[in-house]
């Protein structure tokens, strides 16, 4: 068998064990349609699983390893995918801005009511101790009633309201949490598919290289940390993963424009 063959029946029996998993347990159907999507492209996709099974087949699982994380990248992590967190990332922005204006508001509204009730000579039998307000809020949930709420009545006897924030300062405690709160990203992969200005395929090849680092073995996962794909092998498989039309395939050039453009913003 020559050398390309064996790559390509290598490369393909990795990816039909995972979609017949898969099926056979009724999961993932969008990685199912790219795993289907890659088996239809053998002819164009012959190049890059030599170079795969020529740097990974020596290592015991690493082709399983990068081709699992190749078929379900494009789930997380496809252009649209990106688009998307972004926009729940600015959108958490306004949230928590919006968070800070009106509890800050709340704290000014309850500062003012205990003025009230404290010399007007009346009052709206409303909370004042933010032990009344936790345990209302908690009605419904049995764990507190069970552990908790026996605790927190004894530290509402033991000690009085001096001891206490009041509910101004526990709304303006909210209001500065949620000024304060800077956005960030809970995972590298996360950060670097939406590192950009501007969303697009660039997206994509970070998420990549991201999630590549992640299952390399200086992180203790099983692809050597050696491997290299070249730029076309790299734009094949992507192209085909993503599904992209003849007009938008990634090129060999558009991955080399990328990773130098990457070496330059890191060395700058």
């Amino acid at each position: 068998m020559r050398a390309i063959e064996k790559a390509v029946a290598e490369c393909e029996s990795v990816l039909r064990a995972d979609l017949t998993y898969n099926k056979e347990h009724g999961i993932w159907p969008s990685t199912n349609r790219v795993i289907e999507r890659m088996l239809g492209m053998r002819h164009d996709l012959g190049k890059a699983y030599q170079e795969l099974y020529k740097q990974l087949h020596s290592h015991e699982r690493a082709l399983d390893s990068f081709l699992d994380m190749l078929v379900y990248l494009p789930i997380g992590w496809s252009p649209e995918k990106a688009i998307k967190a972004r926009q729940d990332r600015e959108e958490l922005v306004s949230v928590n801005s919006r968070i800070a204006s009106l509890a800050t508001q709340l704290g000014g509204l309850l500062s003012r009511r205990t003025e009230i009730e404290e010399t007007s000579g009346f009052s709206s039998e409303t909370h004042y101790h933010i032990l009344n307000v936790m345990k209302d809020a908690a009605e419904h949930n049995h764990h507190f009633g069970f552990y908790v709420e026996d605790e927190l009545d004894g530290l509402y006897n033991q000690y009085d309201l001096k001891y206490w924030p009041t509910l101004s300062d526990f709304a303006e405690a909210l209001a500065a949490d949620a000024r304060d709160a800077i956005v960030v990203a809970d995972n590298p992969v996360t950060a670097a598919a939406t590192e950009s200005r501007k969303p697009g395929l660039t997206d994509f090849l970070r998420a990549y290289y991201s999630k590549l680092d992640e299952r390399s073995m200086k992180q203790g996962g099983l692809i050597p940390d050696t491997f290299r794909l070249s730029d076309s092998a790299l734009a094949s498989l992507l192209s085909c993963v993503l599904d992209l039309g003849p007009e938008k395939l990634m090129s060999a050039e558009a991955v080399k424009r990328f990773r130098q453009g990457e070496r330059s913003r890191k060395a700058g």
